[in-house]
């Protein structure tokens, strides 16, 4: 027993769902994606700019946000890193992250970080998805702290790629209503305590209002799944069970 605890001990791999997700995570940034610049397909993570939104189990939009870094980084540096911001803070919990969708931009790919065209155009188009996914979403929010930059031109949604970073079996694992509500509710209360030590803007709470929301909706639509008012036990009265204080 001791040798074997130690020899599980000693291999130096990840847990299988932190591997699941790396692995699935490489199969959507490795997928291909035709370039109209260059008239060839590239690899969707190795556009420079770009906007991508995260989705939930249930097809919910729950996170949007934009880079021109390399979708690619930044992506990853949301789903696989903890010193985020946005994961530190608790505001994004990435094993909620059940489908990712990206907008690459090629006629940027060559741009600067600076070049003011190229930022109004990527900060149109996030708030261009952003504004979608506010009236996709069944409350109205999602759980971006900051509402994305004013846009300074009007654009148009350019061809994306949305792909699931989860595969069969971790889906069958967290997948379980049950086990979403107690990962969701173990979230919120990580939020709240960020909220109670530190001075927070209002966006945070935002956040916390949201998730409040979401799990409350996750635990009704569970409990009426279930039977709702009439899977509720009626205690037995005191004639019943004998107890009388005479």
């Amino acid at each position: 027993m001791s040798s074997k605890k130690k020899n599980l001990d000693s291999v130096n791999i990840p847990p299988f769902e932190t591997e699941d997700l790396r692995k699935n995570l490489t199969a959507i940034l490795d997928a291909e994606f035709h370039d109209p610049i260059i008239k060839k397909n590239i690899k969707v993570g190795n556009f420079k700019w770009g906007v991508y939104a995260f989705f939930d189990y249930d097809g919910e939009p729950i996170y949007i946000g934009q880079t021109n870094e390399k979708l690619r980084t930044r992506i990853r540096r949301h789903l696989t890193n903890q010193r985020t911001d946005a994961v530190a803070m608790s505001v994004l919990d990435p094993f909620e992250v059940f489908e990712v969708e990206v907008w690459p931009l090629p006629q940027f790919q060559t741009t600067s970080g600076t070049d003011k065209e190229a930022r109004a155009y990527l900060n149109a188009l996030e708030e261009l998805i952003y504004r979608q996914a506010l009236k996709d979403s069944k409350f109205g929010a999602v759980l971006n702290e900051k509402d994305p930059p004013a846009p300074l031109i009007e654009v148009r949604a350019p061809p994306s790629l949305r792909q699931r970073i989860v595969s069969d079996d971790v889906y069958a694992i967290r997948s379980h209503p049950d086990f979403r509500i107690a990962r969701r509710s173990l979230v919120i209360a990580r939020l709240a305590q960020v909220i109670s030590e530190r001075k927070v803007q209002g966006g945070l709470r935002r956040v916390l209002l949201t998730q409040a929301k979401r799990v409350e909706w996750l635990a009704e639509r569970r409990y009426l799944a279930l039977g709702g008012p009439a899977s509720v036990e009626r205690e037995e009265s005191d004639s019943e069970t004998g107890d009388n204080d005479s």
